[in-house]
């Protein structure tokens, strides 16, 4: 059996900033918390998918301080360039967007990008050919 990618563990400085963020723009949800080493640990995942991927988010990281140029990302899909534009409207108002919405050459397309409480960035995109939906659209080729 080849291995495959179940999860991403994050160690941030404000748990409870960070689980809000992850409800409030990604649509995730709490799967499984406990308590371990002296501290809570949260599982978060999309719905549909707590079998698949998830996230991991544990206390006591450093807040990461990128560059508004470093594309070092957590991406997700939404379904219209319209959903991009309204994440991009609450976000700039609650203080976290870092890129505001824009299109980029296939296969990138209309994306914006948030700062999440511990400064991991987060993209969401739309007419990537990635995510729900992308089946029908041709995979990149290398040149």
């Amino acid at each position: 059996m080849r291995p495959t990618l179940t999860h991403l563990a994050l160690h941030v400085p404000d748990l409870e900033a960070c689980v809000a963020f992850y409800k409030r723009y990604c649509g995730m949800h709490i799967i499984h918390e406990r308590e371990g080493k002296g501290s809570r640990i949260v599982w978060m995942a999309e719905p549909g998918k707590e079998h698949r991927f998830i996230f991991v988010i544990m206390p006591g990281g450093q807040e990461r301080h990128l560059a508004s140029d470093d594309y070092s990302h957590f991406g997700f899909a939404v379904e219209s360039a319209e959903e991009v534009d309204r994440i991009a409207r609450e976000a700039e108002t609650a203080g976290c967007l870092i890129w505001a919405p824009r299109e980029d050459v296939y296969p990138v397309g209309y994306y914006c990008g948030l700062r999440d409480p511990a400064g991991n960035y987060v993209e969401f995109s739309y007419g990537q050919p990635l995510g729900p939906g992308s089946e029908t659209m041709p995979i990149p080729r290398s040149m």
